[in-house]
This record gives structure tokens, C-alpha cells and sequence, in this order.
């Protein structure tokens, strides 16, 4: 309904003199936010990219830096050791700059090399440090003097507060393991699985490996690990989770719960409009990079990457390999209610809806009467079935038209939300209701979760939630990390 009414401001007729287009002004205030908002959603993205690139400095210790440079000149003392005086006279323009303002650009210049060499010099120092493994294997409490000397240093490191990107450019590369030693680390995996007959074959052709195609493939290992931060992360995503051809429900999505024993609310819309506008406040700050980095031991930072495709992702089919579709910004949510599908929109032009707003927004769909369409209630069972199946229908039958339009409003979402009318949690006298509520989150009734979306919120009718993730495009802590910061707000 609300497409059909937004449509009315476009218009065009054809007539014998061409194509009479009209748009309303509704259309072109739309165009006008549209535009607005991705400009400034630029802007937002350049300046957190460029606070975390120049990490630990900030563009008022650049200031800082030329201040001091001038100051001394003015002062008479030559902190550059005659390299101010070397750059100006290889600054061209000899005849139209004056002496004062030739040494003035040159002292910008040398005080830009110097503070760019502080950085750099921090990262390598900070990447040497990352590159120290010991802590990983001492126990805990039981440090040696080399672990100790190795976390204050650290400490003094990562003093200033990260961005969530800020360690990204220091942290240090994925080594390459020995080949000898990967094969001994195979042979050790699969000896219990085998009898000895089997073992000394494979053994052997181990060891054959090791000598022949072993050595080649090791060497390209090595070229790529030169150029690549991580030489195994994109083949593992690959092979490991887009070429599987199997049902992903189970298999490999997993599911989160809510707290067990405390629930704010059992009003179902208040606790999905909390819940949901908790979420899109975490995603403004993950945009802006305003969430710290994940750091081991409170002094190790974690990659960050990961974050960046917990909103606005599909997993979508294909018939030899999945792939995944990021949105850079997305304006809305797929809502599932009793077999039927609503597009939600989160945003009143610029504004993000409020909790009540999108509480009353989510309780008029509790409230709708209105059956499904013919297909609607059991669709997104097309995402728990094989990937070859669900490409080939999403090709034949959602390829253009309204199953087209339809498909890529619940795929450019946000998340998928599921409003489930059951009332599940933990309860002390069912001693099978954790299961219950485990199976639900992990599988629902197979039609219920749109298992392709990054992650679909469940709300279920007693105010409890849970969480069905896809796997391929994040490791669990990741989504942990949102889930935590979620039940802790609700």
C-alpha cells in the first residue's frame, strides 16, 4: 500500500509528441533527501577513515606540529637542521613566491614528513609488539618478565582511546606456517580416525605431497601472503561457507538468546521497538566507527573488518557459489508476522523513528487481520532448502515483476524481524522449555526465518528475544559483541 501510494508522484504518459513525464513534489523531495543523506553519509565515512588512518595522531597534533616548526623559525632556531632551507630551494615557483613564503610552505612540508614519520614509526613499533605470541601459551596468573615488559608496553601503546578501524593498517600479517609442519599437524588430526593400514598410506601420500606439489603450492602461499593481510580469509569464506551446496539452516547458521531470567517487558511491540532502535543506534555508531575495537586482554586489538557487514547483508543464492550483497545504506526492515511479509520504513525523512514510534508502527502489524497472499506465508522456507534449488527458483520465478520488487525489499533490509505469536523462553517448571526455545531461534517452523539475511531478530509473544545469524559473513564474537550490548540496553 504504501508503494502503490508513493508511486502516484511519478507519472508519465505517452502521447504523439513523446513521453510527457511529471514528477510530484513528493518525488523530488525524496530525490533532494536521497541525495542529502548519501552526501553526508560520505562525509561521515571520509572523516572516520582518515581520524583512523592517522591513529594516534589527530589532525590538531598536525597543527600542533607546524605550530611549533614555525614558532621556532620565528624564534631563530632551526629545529629541521637545514632541511627547511634544503626544501625551499626545490620548491618551484622561485619567482613568484617571496623568501618568507617559500620558507613557510617549506617548514608545512617538513612538518608534515615529521609528524607522517611519527605514525609510521608507531605502527611498525605496534605491529613488532603484535607480533609477540608468548602471552597466548603461559597461564593465566603465571606471567614471565618478557610477558609483563611486553603488556605495559602495550598499555602505553593503545593509551589513547581506538576507533573501531584505528589498529587496522598495524596489525601484523597472517604468518605462513612451515609446510613440514602443517603436514605433521594433519597426520597428528587424522591418526585417531584411522587404523594403521590407513594411516601408512596416508603417511605416505603425505609425504609425497610434502616433496612435489607440497613445495609449489607453498610458494604461492608465500607470494600471496605478500600482498594480502590474511592469505587464508577469502578462500575460507569461499570453500568453507559460499560453495556449500547444503542447507545453510543448521548447518551453518547459529542463534543467540535472550536472558533467561529477566525480561523488561512482556508487551511484545514495545519490546521489538526497544530492541530494534537499540540495534540502529549500534549501527550508527558502527558507520562512524565510534565503538572501540575488540581487544584481547583489555591491550591486544582483534581485526575489525568483520563489523562492517553486520547491517544491510544477504547471503544471496547461486548455483555453484553463494555470494554476499552489502549495502552501503539501507532504510528499512522486512517484518514476518502469521505468514505475511511488511517492509517497514525506520526513518521519518532524516529522523530516526523513536521506540514508541516504532511501537505502534510494529503493533499495527500485530493487530492486522489480514490473511497472506497465495505463496506468502511459507516463502522463506526457499532459504532453508539446498542452495542449487533455491537459486534455480529465485531465477525462474523472482527474476522481474512484483516477486522481483518484492524479493528485493526483504534483501536490501536492514535485518529480517520475525513477530512470532508463540511464548518462549526458559521456565523452571518445564524442564523442556530451554529446548524449545533453542530450537525455535536455531529453525523456527522452517518458513518463519529468512535464513539468508546477516541476522533475523526474533521477537516472540511474551516480550523474550532471540537471534538466527547466517555464518558466512562474520565469525560468532562478532554478532556476540551487538547481542551483548543489545540485552544489556533492553
Amino acid at each position: 500500500m504504501a508503494e502503490a501510494h508513493q508511486a502516484v508522484a511519478f507519472q508519465f504518459t505517452v502521447t504523439p509528441d513523446g513521453i510527457d513525464l511529471q514528477l510530484g513534489r513528493d518525488v523530488l523531495r525524496h530525490l533532494y533527501l536521497s541525495g542529502l543523506i548519501a552526501c553526508r553519509k560520505r562525509l561521515i565515512t571520509l572523516k572516520s577513515s582518515v581520524l583512523s588512518g592517522v591513529y594516534p595522531a589527530s589532525p590538531s597534533t598536525w597543527f600542533a606540529v607546524v605550530a611549533v616548526t614555525l614558532g621556532s623559525l620565528y624564534g631563530k632556531v632551526d629545529v629541521s637542521f637545514g632541511l627547511i632551507t634544503k626544501i625551499s630551494n626545490l620548491l618551484p615557483g622561485q619567482s613568484v613566491l617571496t623568501p618568507v613564503s617559500r620558507t613557510a610552505v617549506s617548514a608545512v612540508i617538513f612538518s608534515s614528513g615529521v609528524w607522517v614519520s611519527g605514525i609510521l614509526l608507531y605502527r611498525q613499533v605496534l605491529r613488532m609488539l603484535l607480533s609477540y605470541h608468548g602471552w597466548m601459551f603461559e597461564p593465566h596468573g603465571k606471567r614471565s618478565l618478557k610477558t609483563k615488559l611486553w603488556a605495559g608496553c602495550m598499555k602505553v601503546m593503545a593509551r589513547r582511546q581506538p576507533m573501531l578501524y584505528s589498529f587496522q593498517m598495524s596489525l601484523p600479517r597472517l604468518p605462513v606456517p612451515r609446510l613440514e609442519d602443517t603436514i605433521e599437524r594433519y597426520l597428528q588430526s587424522v591418526h585417531p580416525l584411522m587404523d594403521e593400514e590407513k594411516f601408512s598410506r596416508m603417511k605416505s601420500m603425505a609425504h609425497d605431497f610434502q616433496k612435489d606439489l607440497g613445495r609449489k603450492l607453498q610458494k604461492y602461499l608465500h607470494l600471496k601472503s605478500w600482498w594480502a593481510t590474511n592469505y587464508v580469509s577469502d578462500w575460507w569464506e569461499e570453500y568453507i561457507y559460499l560453495r556449500g551446496r547444503g542447507p545453510i539452516m543448521v548447518n551453518s547458521n547459529y542463534y543467540a538468546m535472550d536472558f533467561l531470567t529477566v525480561s523488561p517487558t512482556t508487551n511484545q511491540a514495545a519490546r521489538a521497538g526497544n530492541a530494534i532502535h537499540a540495534m540502529l543506534l549500534y549501527r550508527r555508531k558502527l558507520e562512524r566507527g565510534l565503538i572501540p575495537p575488540v581487544m584481547a586482554l583489555g591491550i591486544v586489538p582483534m581485526c575489525s573488518y568483520q563489523m562492517e557487514r553486520m547491517f544491510n547483508t544477504t547471503r544471496v543464492p547461486g548455483v555453484e557459489t553463494d555470494f554476499l550483497q552489502h549495502l552501503v545504506e539501507s532504510r528499512h526492515i522486512c517484518v514476518y508476522h502469521k505468514g505475511r511479509f511488511y517492509r517497514l520504513c525506520l526513518y521519518d525523512d532524516r529522523t530516526l523513528l523513536s521506540p514508541r514510534q516504532l511501537q505502534t508502527q510494529f503493533q499495527r502489524i500485530l493487530d492486522d487481520p489480514s490473511p497472506p497472499q497465495p505463496g506468502e506465508e511459507k516463502l522463506a522456507a526457499l532459504t532453508a532448502g539446498d542452495r542449487v534449488s533455491w537459486a534455480k527458483a529465485r531465477s525462474d520465478f523472482f527474476s522481474q515483476g512484483v516477486n522481483r520488487v518484492s524479493l528485493s525489499s526483504i534483501e536490501k533490509g536492514v535485518f529480517f524481524v520475525c513477530l512470532d505469536p508463540d511464548a518462549l523462553g526458559h521456565q523452571e517448571e518445564d524442564k523442556n522449555s530451554l529446548s524449545v526455545y533453542a530450537k525455535s531461534l536455531l529453525h523456527g517452523n522452517c518458513y518463519n526465518r529468512w535464513f539468508d539475511k546477516s541476522f533475523s531478530l526474533v521477537v516472540f509473544s511474551n516480550g523474550r528475544l532471540g537471534l538466527n545469524a547466517e555464518h558466512s559473513w562474520a565469525d560468532a564474537p562478532i554478532v556476540g559483541h551487538l547481542w551483548e550490548v543489545l540485552t544489556y540496553c533492553n
